[in-house]
């Protein structure tokens, strides 16, 4: 008891820190934003025609992308929303260069009610690592 009394603070940073590393996890399940990996999403993209939104920057996006992957930046997609309004009800695959921009992309389009949202799990990063095509320009 002695050693929690002296060490409360500490055991108050530990016990904030996880809580800040859990809550992005937490806070994409809460939200029905579902994970899939870069197998995962091309069999999303062949077989249920979902569409690919990439929502990083102009440069990223022309250094390598998804092939037919349509360009959103994250900061001008609530503004761009109508672009997308015929695909509310179909699947749609969102991927950045890591996954954090894609999961706040996927929040913001389940909360204007896109019912099939998935965030590419790592970003473009995973789907190069996973030696799938990308196109450049």
């Amino acid at each position: 008891m002695q050693f929690l009394i002296k060490n409360s603070w500490l055991i108050i940073l530990a016990v904030g820190s996880a809580a800040m590393l859990l809550w992005p996890l937490l806070q994409r399940n809460l939200a029905g934003i579902k994970q899939v990996t870069p197998n995962e999403a091309v069999l999303l993209i062949n077989r249920s025609d979902a569409l690919v939104l990439d929502v990083r920057e102009d440069v990223e996006f022309a250094g390598g992308h998804l092939p037919e992957a349509r360009h959103i930046p994250l900061n001008q997609l609530a503004g761009r929303l109508a672009e997308l309004e015929k695909f509310k009800d179909k699947p749609i695959l969102v991927n950045c260069q890591a996954g954090a921009r894609s999961a706040s992309a996927c929040g913001i389009l389940r909360q204007h009610a896109f019912a099939q949202v998935y965030n590419l799990q790592g970003g473009i990063n995973t789907w190069v690592q996973a030696k799938l095509p990308v196109v450049k320009g």
